[in-house]
């Protein structure tokens, strides 16, 4: 998974791309280490989608331009503006759900 490590290329791939997906992690966060490769399989289901990972303490810029509040945190964007939200407690089962109903829209 590609890891982004500034705020402006992390607004440039939002704008890049048609579908975006960001993955908000700490190394220090043992859930979100445990989840990432779980959203590598499921983002390989949805070639369409182009995702990245930020992780916080490197980045720490994005908390309060993205409202992050707690980890890990997933935001999916459309055409620039954020249509999914998941955080804190993430089920990849609802997370496809929700993923699947806007990206045969799109």
């Amino acid at each position: 998974m590609r890891v982004l490590d500034s705020s402006d290329n992390m607004d440039s791939f939002i704008k890049e791309n048609k579908i975006s997906m960001i993955y908000f992690s700490s190394n220090a966060c043992n859930v979100c280490v445990g989840l990432l490769p779980k959203i590598g399989e499921l983002m390989e289901k949805y070639r369409k989608i182009a995702y990245v990972k930020v992780d916080i303490d490197k980045l720490q810029s994005v908390v309060g331009k993205y409202s992050i509040f707690t980890l890990p945190a997933i935001i999916l964007f459309i055409d620039g503006k954020e249509i999914i939200r998941e955080a804190r407690f993430i089920s990849i089962v609802e997370l496809e759900k929700k993923i699947q109903r806007f990206y045969d829209l799109v």
